[in-house]
């Protein structure tokens, strides 16, 4: 088990073969603590910069919604998905545990694994569409083979989210350096009129359900980070500004996501683009020869880095699960094996998907918004109003500390946010398979789900937590705070 009061005895994070990270699931020491708040902004930009972040421009565009309200609304949604996104990041370098144990402390030592399945969804979810989006794209650019770009991409994933943490950071501003002078070279032809585009003979008007819709997805795209953006912000030194993180954090992720959406919006409408790679290119090469074909190239070596990212992730929180019902060494072997299994099934996933890229990618954003806001609403007000960043780290590692095995008050406050939302869904084309809700009927189509379950989690969360023992916790957290002080 990934006790924290052994942590120290665990091999420095240093020591890893070829540098591969040798820390899992387990409390990141003190002294292993490193890294500057900077990098967060550098390390979120590049995450959103990329052909993921194009094709959700699309989605306003591809419900008929003209090219100055998808902008706005994707400006919106991404500013308020980003504030739970960096709100998260804050208990990195405070508690310096990946997100998902932390939230054993709303859920309970094997309740978590509710909030668990949700996040692994997400993981999974994204790195499918990924890969419907590379090899469609590349192949659309380059005329590459489909089967070869999507497991060269599962590859390269695989061995970025092996090598881990410090790779990943490290991986990702070498992306950003290369492909922003590219971008904003592109976009500033974008800006005079010298990247081709005219004004669209399709029909586009404003509409509330399409408005909503891109908002959503917008919101949905940085609200997914959420339970992995403080895995990447934990070896932060305990000392860390919670303020400039958040910042970092916030202004990282959404200045990258407003530039490339509002591309991307740019690309379907007035260059009639139904690839968000292909529009890239064709955008780039009518400005200057060769610019387009190298930033649809390093777009999508950005793509292939996030999903290295999303493995990274989701094998912590498939190693966090195992640990929650069997003791065993979750060390660099067990997130090696975890993480090629995770592959194979997002590979198989992908593979068998027949629905377009823009579908795939709104389908995914709208199934992982609904599950994850119910656990973003329990953890933050859990984290900010109930028990303010005071937890006592060594009981979050076993089923008999004072958390327990299953959490009643966040099991309920998560069955209530998500049971709330139903009437107000309304789920694309999932596998040939819809659903609008009666109340989303009533609204026109307008999909406001995520909000109302946002809402009625946070109540029913704070209104359970009335009745906790707060004495004897503390108690708890004073504890733990003297043996981690002595690791």
């Amino acid at each position: 088990m990934a006790n924290a009061e052994h942590a120290h005895e665990a091999p420095p994070r240093s020591s890893g073969t070829l540098g591969v990270e040798t820390r899992s699931i387990d409390w990141i020491p003190y002294t292993e603590r490193h890294g500057r708040v900077r990098h967060q902004v550098l390390l979120w930009f590049l995450g959103n910069f990329q052909y993921f972040t194009v094709a959700v421009g699309f989605v306003g565009p591809s419900l008929g919604l003209p090219l100055g309200p998808t902008i706005l609304a994707g400006v919106l949604g991404i500013a308020v998905g980003t504030l739970f996104m960096a709100f998260h990041a804050s208990q990195g370098p405070v508690l310096g545990l990946p997100q998902m144990i932390q939230s054993r402390a709303q859920f309970g030592y094997r309740g978590v694994t509710a909030a668990l399945a949700a996040t692994l969804f997400t993981y999974v979810g994204f790195n499918v569409a990924d890969q419907v989006l590379l090899a469609d794209g590349l192949h659309g650019v380059f005329g590459w083979n489909r089967t070869a770009i999507a497991v060269g991409a599962s590859l390269i994933a695989v061995v970025l989210a092996v090598y881990g943490h410090d790779w990943l950071h490290r991986v990702f501003r070498w992306l950003l350096y290369l492909s922003l002078p590219l971008v904003l070279l592109l976009t500033i032809g974008v800006l005079t009129g010298h990247a081709g585009g005219h004004a669209s003979s399709q029909h586009f008007a404003f509409t509330w359900p399409a408005f909503a819709a891109q908002f959503s997805a917008a919101a949905a795209y940085n609200i997914t980070y959420a339970p992995y953006v403080s895995d990447y912000s934990r070896y932060l030194p305990r000392t860390t500004s919670p303020r400039a993180l958040i910042a970092a954090v916030f202004f990282g992720a959404s200045g990258s996501a407003i530039w490339l959406i509002a591309l991307g919006a740019w690309l379907a409408i007035r260059l009639g683009a139904n690839d968000g790679l292909v529009g890239l290119r064709q955008a780039g090469d009518h400005f200057v020869p060769g610019l387009g074909a190298a930033a649809a190239a390093l777009s999508a070596l950005s793509l292939v880095a996030t999903m290295g990212m999303n493995a990274y992730g989701g094998s912590l929180t498939v190693l966090t699960g195992i640990d929650s019902f069997r003791s065993f060494n979750p060390g660099r072997r067990a997130r090696t094996v975890t993480i090629c299994a995770l592959a194979g099934i997002w590979y198989v996933t992908a593979a068998s998907l027949s629905t377009g890229a823009v579908a795939t990618v709104f389908t995914a954003l709208t199934v992982m918004l609904y599950l994850l806001v119910p656990w973003t609403a329990t953890n933050l007000v859990d984290f900010f109003f109930v028990r303010r960043g005071h937890y006592a780290i060594t009981d979050l590692f076993t089923p008999t500390g004072i958390y327990g095995a299953w959490s009643w008050r966040g099991l309920t406050a998560y069955g209530a946010g998500f049971a709330a939302q139903i009437p107000f869904m309304v789920l694309p084309n999932l596998g040939g398979w819809s659903y609008t809700g009666a109340a989303a009927r009533h609204l026109g189509g307008t999909d406001i789900a995520w909000l109302v379950g946002l809402a009625v989690t946070a109540v029913v969360y704070l209104a359970l937590s009335r009745s906790f023992d707060r004495a004897a916790e503390q108690q708890a957290v004073l504890l733990c705070e003297g043996k981690l002080a002595a690791a």
